[in-house]
């Protein structure tokens, strides 16, 4: 292992750690959509898979209702390698009090949203002891919860899925202190990402603020600064053949599986080698002052508009005091389309 050379041990595990994410998550997906399958028809223990089918129904409606988180998997070193790697910081700008509900909405997406996943979904970065007493999930897509032993593994980190059934239950069946978090961008938002950039999706992303005012949540902006950096994204010139392929291909994907196919890449196993690790590059996660919502069943247009033009402005003045601090010229404006 020729690679090994260029690192330290510590480097070493940090660079293991991410390597290990999505590997991961393909190798505990695929065990149980090849061997169910496989165990039913073909061979003398069926009954492995009829156990695991009856427990997937039996227990369908757990991830929308508050899961099963474990503060045992959320405070694994791994996650203090992985945080290190970059390094990924979480930073308060008021305090949130536990006697309210909140979503904090995040941008931008990145490509893979390493901030949110580090500082909400683990306590590698110190989010019960930065927010003491409130309990954060993060949403993602609902299909990853179709798969059996995925679903437990995310689950088990404190993630939902980002639908309203689990987001309501959440924000209004759990008590207070409690905080869902939602990449409001979405996938769509990773063909932006670009090092330098600020561009988000939000101009039309109205979903969020419907559900504060049906839930009376306060609204909490949050920027990941540094999460457009940590990889380049190629995006080929219109009119040539490799654009169209990569367009047909985008398009393809998003049709079937509902994501966003990015063409990018990063570093390697050694810092100067080319692969799609991502750069070790700072991320850091600045949540902003919460804003108070009133609870509202019915809340008309008018009342979503007035909320999210509230919300905008929040976020503006949130990445205009940040900005330089993290890396951001002064003049660089966050571009909301």
């Amino acid at each position: 292992m020729a690679f090994l050379s260029g690192l330290d041990l510590h480097e070493c595990l940090q660079t293991l750690s991410v390597l290990q994410w999505l590997p991961v998550y393909v190798f505990l997906g695929a065990i149980p959509i090849i061997l169910i399958p496989y165990f039913l028809m073909f061979t003398k223990f069926w009954i492995l898979s009829v156990l695991a089918l009856t427990w997937l129904a039996y227990d369908w409606n757990t991830h929308s209702q508050g899961g099963r988180r474990s503060a045992w998997v959320r405070n694994w070193t791994l996650w203090k390698y992985f945080q290190n790697y970059f390094p990924i910081k979480l930073v308060k700008t008021h305090d949130i009090s536990p006697e309210h509900n909140y979503i904090i909405a995040n941008h931008p997406h990145g490509i893979v949203s390493y901030g949110v996943f580090i500082n909400f979904a683990t306590e590698a970065s110190g989010f019960s002891r930065i927010f003491p007493g409130i309990t954060p999930s993060v949403g993602t897509l609902e299909g990853i919860f179709w798969i059996p032993i995925v679903r437990e593994y995310v689950m088990s980190m404190g993630v939902c899925p980002v639908s309203e059934l689990a987001l309501k239950y959440l924000l209004t069946q759990k008590g207070s202190g409690n905080a869902v978090v939602i990449v409001v961008g979405g996938a769509a938002e990773a063909l932006l990402c670009q090092p330098g950039a600020s561009t988000i999706y939000l101009k039309e992303r109205k979903g969020f603020v419907k559900l504060a005012l049906k839930t009376g949540a306060y609204l909490v902006p949050s920027y990941s600064f540094g999460e457009n950096e940590v990889h380049n994204q190629e995006t080929f010139p219109e009119g040539t053949w490799i654009r169209f392929f990569q367009k047909t291909f985008q398009d393809t994907f998003k049709k079937i599986l509902g994501l966003n196919f990015c063409t990018f890449h990063g570093r390697g196993f050694t810092r100067e080698s080319w692969g799609f690790l991502p750069f070790n590059l700072p991320i850091t996660t600045v949540v902003g002052e919460p804003l108070p919502i009133p609870r509202i069943k019915k809340p008309n247009k008018k009342t979503v508009d007035k909320y999210h033009a509230l919300y905008i402005s929040a976020l503006r003045k949130l990445f205009d005091q940040h900005k330089v601090q993290y890396g951001f010229p002064e003049a660089q404006e966050l571009t909301i389309i």
